[in-house]
């Protein structure tokens, strides 16, 4: 499966986006999808992963109540709508996928997109 993120942007603290994230192929169902962050100087930190078919969400502590993770299996697309912005939430953040269940660890997911970047002024 081929992935390509996108949404990234400058906003303000306090702001929202939603990032999304095109998955190519017709077995867009058969993956878990999950969204990583990586800051300047920091290791790729999870940020929240969703089931084939969106019964199982997980998220990172650091974006637990303001970061909501979605899929629409019609559309091969997954979403991750980010609320109440922190410019520590500043990093590029990458979608990827898997044929396991929700994991938070990166290694866990085989398939990466190019990575979209989030910018938060405070």
């Amino acid at each position: 499966v081929q992935l390509q993120a996108s949404g990234g942007g400058l906003v303000q603290a306090g702001g929202s986006l939603r990032l999304s994230c095109a998955a190519s192929g017709r077995t867009f169902s058969s993956y878990t999808m999950g969204w990583f962050r990586q800051a300047p100087g920091k290791e790729r930190e999870f940020v929240a992963g969703i089931s084939q078919f969106g019964g199982i969400t997980r998220y990172g502590d650091s974006v637990k109540g303001r970061f909501t993770i979605s899929r629409d299996n019609a559309k091969n697309t997954a979403y991750v709508q980010m609320n109440s912005l922190k410019p520590e939430d500043t990093a590029v953040y990458y979608c990827s996928a898997t044929q396991g269940p929700p994991t938070t660890w990166s290694r866990g997911y085989a398939y990466w997109g190019q990575g979209t970047l989030v910018t938060v002024s405070s």
